[in-house]
């Protein structure tokens, strides 16, 4: 059976799968349609979160992400974990206890105020939006490669598939499906892993064959990947961050980001219990380790199997470095899944100097004396970050199978993510934005085809958008959470904590810092230009006190809150019922009591 054969039972399985759930799981109320009548089990609510969670960026861009930064972007794995912590201590079980369907609900209800509750439906959009283009473009880099389409014809396929699911069976469907996705995602990045593991350390165990000797030169892999790397010019793999301020803020802006993110939150209000929204939260924890624990094993082992590839004789013992990278393979030599990659256009090469070679290396000052000794006339090999989970198998000659797997896997991952955002979409417009402001009294079956609407409108944007990213996928989901960061994650905090902030503050805080935030990564992604800037470069050199517009929204959520308290300090308390509502929400009283739901 041919490998693309292969590719198509197993990614036509799994959608299979898929479109049976959506059908078992078909919902008659909107209470359905938003949080599966809110009675998900724990362990299967903690299932769904981590598929919901594991997206596109996690599957596919985090590996490559680590690959290509090393120690320095190891940020990635520590903000998103960290951010369920948050979640689960600091926000879901209060949420949970509230009562309500949607994040703007909450912050309608909590703040008295309809405009506030559109502000919030407003910040969601934006950061819902911004996160589902990673995911839609990450579905279409696995359709490019396994289903051997083109992205666009991609993005349509993965654009008919979430329609039948989200559309038809809503949370109830998008969670028993998301378990599905969750197994399948989980199987196929850790499969790969262990098979890779074994073949460079003799360890079935990733994350400790990261730390385990290099089976062919006998020396640590870490040591042995610093020693290619530096050798090709690139710094140190595990080298430390020298804008440790930057680093700092890109962590907690992916951390917060995490606790504000609507598409998260509302898998906590599909639970019985307030309890139950704590155990989702530890139990999410535990399936996203399994990921990402492998993640920096993955990204290690990827890193030094593409270079020892190009450079053949840095594989095992090195005695003399720069002999063994003055003579790179034969571009006609190059391996199958280079070729087969660079169809997809994700691989390209260009022979420089006209010597049928491979010239891989960090083509900057630092290495200029070298490749100018050597005749080369730069880097050669350009390989898309995108790639790196998904050709691993490729790579170290895997099994048909596997790749088939991993095709499977890495689709799962960009559809559960895209649902469960999509959901969120579609819950603001339905629920509070056409139920809360333009139209109160519509029935039931009104707002269930409002949110059936609404859903397949956002899926239709969503595929134009996906199919013009502005970023490669963990790229833009990182803008995502700093605009989730800077807007959404205050007004939860400052509603759930502080009888104080009122209407008023709350409203400020958001609109500044989702402008501030906004304003920022503008300017430095081009897509904003201030006259007389000729719109600034986006390099550490121009950052504000080298601040990335990454780790911008850190900044963006501290901006809110101080607006909020200020504004708030200055202008009339909330009414005694909403400060005795907050009080009764941090204790207990049971789920839904503050507001008798």
């Amino acid at each position: 059976m041919s490998q693309f054969a292969i590719n198509v039972l197993f990614v036509g399985a799994s959608f299979a799968l898929y479109i049976g759930i959506a059908i078992w799981a078909k919902v008659g109320s909107t209470k359905d349609f938003y949080v599966a009548g809110g009675g998900i089990h724990p362990i299967t609510n903690g299932m769904a979160i981590g598929a919901d969670w594991m997206s596109a960026a996690s599957f596919i861009s985090m590996a490559g992400l680590i690959a290509a930064g090393g120690y320095a972007n190891s940020t990635f794995l520590m903000g998103w974990t960290g951010g369920y912590v948050l979640l689960a201590t600091l926000l879901a079980p209060y949420l949970r206890k509230f009562g309500k369907f949607t994040v703007p609900e909450f912050i309608g209800d909590r703040f008295y105020s309809k405009p506030a509750r559109m502000v919030a439906v407003v910040c969601l959009i934006v950061a819902s939006v911004t996160y589902v283009i990673g995911q839609m473009a990450g579905a279409g880099v696995a359709f490019s490669r396994f289903l051997e389409v083109d992205a666009t014809t991609g993005l349509l396929i993965a654009a008919v598939v979430i329609f039948f699911y989200s559309v038809l069976g809503g949370m109830k469907g998008i969670t028993y499906t998301q378990v599905a996705q969750y197994i399948v995602l989980i199987i196929a990045y850790t499969i790969p892993a262990i098979f890779i593991s074994l073949e460079l350390t003799d360890n079935p165990i990733p994350p400790l064959g990261l730390f385990s000797d290099h089976s062919e030169s006998g020396v640590p892999l870490l040591a042995k990947l610093n020693e290619v790397v530096t050798a090709l010019g690139f710094n140190e793999y595990t080298a430390d961050v020298d804008n440790k301020l930057n680093m700092v803020l890109f962590t907690l802006s992916l951390m917060i980001g995490t606790a504000g993110l609507p598409h998260v939150i509302i898998r906590f209000f599909t639970v019985p219990k307030v309890a139950d929204a704590r155990w989702s939260a530890g139990w999410a924890l535990v399936f996203i380790a399994l990921l990402y624990l492998t993640a920096p094993a993955v990204a290690s082992m990827a890193r030094l199997n593409i270079a020892t590839t190009v450079y053949p004789e840095m594989a095992g013992q090195v005695e003399n470095v720069e002999e063994a990278t003055s003579n790179p393979i034969l571009y006609e030599e190059r391996p199958g899944w280079i070729r087969t990659w660079e169809e997809t256009g994700l691989i390209q090469y260009e022979d420089k100097n006209d010597d049928g070679r491979i010239q891989l290396y960090n083509d900057t000052e630092a290495f200029a004396s070298t490749a100018e000794q050597r005749g080369w006339e730069g880097n050669e090999l350009s390989v898309n970050n995108d790639i790196l989970v998904l050709a691993n198998p490729e790579i170290a000659n895997l099994p048909g199978w596997v790749i088939g797997l991993i095709a499977a896997g890495g689709l799962a991952a960009a559809l559960s993510t895209a649902a469960g955002l999509l959901l969120a979409i579609s819950s603001a417009i339905s629920h509070d934005l056409i139920k809360g402001a333009i139209n109160p009294r519509i029935t039931e079956k009104g707002e269930l085809m409002a949110a059936r609407i609404s859903m397949s409108v956002a899926i239709v944007v969503a595929t134009y958008l996906g199919a013009n990213p502005p970023g490669f996928a963990a790229q833009v989901v990182a803008l995502a959470f700093g605009i989730a960061a800077a807007s959404l994650f205050p007004a939860l905090m400052m509603g759930i904590f502080s009888k104080r902030v009122n209407n008023t503050g709350a409203i400020a805080g958001m609109v500044t810092g989702l402008v501030f935030t906004l304003v920022y990564i503008f300017i430095y992604k081009g897509w904003f230009f201030i006259p007389g800037t000729n719109n600034l470069p986006d390099t550490p050199e121009n950052w504000v006190l080298g601040i990335s517009p990454l780790s911008i929204g850190a900044v963006g959520a501290i901006v809110n809150f101080a607006v909020a308290f200020t504004i708030s300090r200055m202008t009339a308390e909330p009414p005694q019922e909403i400060q005795d509502l907050v009080e009764s929400v941090r204790y207990p009283k049971g789920a839904g009591a503050a507001t008798d739901h």
